[in-house]
């Protein structure tokens, strides 16, 4: 099945990627192919969190929609880039939940 991730101006696209020791989230907007938001495990606020990969990636989740709230973003298409949904990328993204963004 080719399943296609459909994106408006209104649902902005979540894109998750995942290394061996960091993760990456940014918030695209596929119509003028800007990022709006991003945060990782690289940024400052978040430097301390080594040997707890999953606490870490639940913290870019949360960190993520904090800062797409205060955008006025609050639904996103979520693109998991083929990761499977669990450990790291399910932690993510109930991290963006519980910070309040809908997908």
């Amino acid at each position: 099945m080719d399943r296609k991730i459909k994106v408006t101006p209104e649902r902005p696209r979540l894109n998750v990627h995942r290394s061996n020791k960091h993760m990456y989230a940014q918030i695209i907007d596929d119509v003028s192919g800007k990022t709006l938001v991003s945060a990782s495990t690289k940024i400052k606020a978040l430097e301390g969190l080594d040997g707890k990969k999953i606490d870490a990636a639940k913290k870019v989740g949360e960190t993520i929609g904090k800062l797409a709230i205060e955008k006025g973003i609050d639904k996103v298409v979520f693109d998991r880039s083929g990761y499977i949904y669990h450990g790291r990328i399910k932690a993510l993204a109930d991290g963006a939940r519980e910070a309040g963004l809908k997908f």
